[in-house]
């Protein structure tokens, strides 16, 4: 029992932090795998899928937010959806590869969302980087480990 609440918590908390709430699944994930109780790979696999999910949130509300649009409470101005925009149509979606970076990386996937992006091709590109991420945060704490 005590295995799949460390999963779940895993999950929840790689979940949330790839959508626009402030959370951190690095130091649970590192946490966990310091304990030596649980299988990395299972652990990397949770984190990556959790995290790839909250960012499909983001996705969705990308999809959804355009028509508030002038809104006051619309949460970026004329000028920064723009730029945005004109970001994401400059780099197109190989930018989701980045979608794991703590700054920025939820704008990317909300414009990926108002730009319609494919459902497929997001969650592939945004699952390879977030996984490339998790994996590289668990070499280099197997390094520490030995």
């Amino acid at each position: 029992m005590i295995d799949l609440a460390a999963y779940a918590g895993l999950f929840a908390a790689a979940f949330i932090a790839a959508t626009i709430f402030p959370m951190q699944s690095e130091a649970i994930l590192v946490g966990l795998m310091l304990t030596g109780k649980y299988s990395v790979p299972g652990l990397i696999a949770v984190a990556s899928v959790g995290n790839t999910l909250g960012s499909a949130v983001n996705w969705l509300l990308g999809r959804g937010i355009e028509r508030f649009r002038g809104s006051r409470w619309f949460p970026a101005t004329p000028a920064q959806l723009e730029r945005a925009e004109r970001w994401y149509r400059k780099y197109g979606k190989w930018s989701l590869l980045l979608a794991w970076l703590p700054v920025g990386g939820d704008a990317i996937t909300v414009v990926a969302g108002v730009l319609k992006e494919p459902l497929w091709s997001f969650l592939l590109l945004v699952f390879i980087g977030k996984l490339a991420r998790y994996l590289a945060l668990a070499f280099a704490t197997a390094g520490v480990m030995a």
